[in-house]
């Protein structure tokens, strides 16, 4: 059976030139919904359905989740991600579709919503297992050197089962972490808080208390939108947030003389207002800004 693996392999070209613009997290529209030209026709990647068969393909292309979180409910206790049926009837076209590239070994693009309109593009997935009974599949991730440069399918074989749940993991961190970078930039509306750029992809989404301390926690009230520059200059502590979210800029860099970015970039923003997000709930938490404050004033 022909499952079209020069699109596929042309669909896996393209997504990882766009994840070499924009990052691992994708723009539904217009990026994935428009998707890339093959041989004249346009081959979009996702679709109102979550198995997605674009018409030029005979078999589905890419299963999506939308953004509902939690992510652990995704995986199964073996770490595999789990993939719900389409409806309840396993007989159903996608259903078929999915489980056909399962016994052939064909792989897809699993794209996961991390907030509404953005997802995780993650490529090879290929089905693993099929459970009728709880209306899932199992899904495991790959190496794209599962591929062969042939454009065709290379055979698995049982020893790949360690790989595959080891990248299969992987994909499990990688989601916390968009999962804080997407929320974050969305609570500031993709602009910097503190000089107000609105790039994103000059834009981090920065920890107040750093993760590695017990309280840094992933949730929007213990980050902030910053643009590089300003990211690198609070953890480093260049500058500081009080708890009353007042920027105040380290003392010795007040005096010292030099360039447009240390006056423009650092120096005017001393005692000038951390710029917070519209919404209550998501305004950074003063004491975390206290708990860094104080190192700042330390540091100093």
């Amino acid at each position: 059976m022909d499952f079209n693996h020069p699109i596929r392999n042309a669909a896996f070209d393209w997504l990882t030139e766009q994840t070499s613009i924009h990052g691992d997290v994708l723009p539904r529209r217009p990026l994935l919904e428009h998707g890339f030209m093959y041989q004249g026709e346009r081959v979009p990647l996702v679709s109102a359905q979550g198995i997605f068969k674009p018409k030029i393909m005979s078999a589905p292309l890419s299963i999506t989740t939308s953004p509902k979180g939690p992510y652990d409910d995704a995986f199964g206790s073996d770490g595999f991600l789990l993939y719900r049926y389409r409806g309840t009837d396993p007989s159903h076209r996608d259903n078929v579709g999915l489980r056909n590239l399962m016994l052939d070994q064909v792989p897809l693009i699993y794209f996961h919503g991390i907030v509404p309109g953005r997802y995780l593009a993650v490529w090879p997935v290929y089905i693993v297992a099929d459970n009728p009974y709880n209306l899932t599949f199992k899904v495991a991730v790959d190496d794209i050197r599962s591929i062969n440069s042939d454009s065709a399918i290379l055979a698995v074989a049982e020893n790949d089962d360690a790989r595959r749940s080891y990248l299969t993991t992987t994909v499990k961190q990688r989601l916390h972490q968009r999962d804080f970078r997407e929320k974050v930039l969305q609570a500031y509306q993709t602009s910097c808080a503190m000089c107000n750029l609105k790039h994103r992809e000059l834009l981090d989404a920065a920890h107040i208390i750093p993760d590695h301390e017990p309280e840094g926690l992933p949730i929007v009230t213990n980050g902030l939108s910053l643009c590089k520059l300003h990211h690198a200059a609070f953890d480093s502590f260049l500058i500081g947030i009080t708890p009353d979210y007042n920027l105040i800029v380290r003392e010795d860099l007040l005096h010292e003389i030099d360039g447009p970015i240390l006056q423009h970039g650092l120096k005017n923003l001393h005692n000038t207002k951390l710029i917070l997000p519209h919404l209550r709930e998501n305004i950074p938490d003063r004491e975390k800004l206290a708990w860094k404050y104080e190192r700042f004033k330390s540091a100093g």
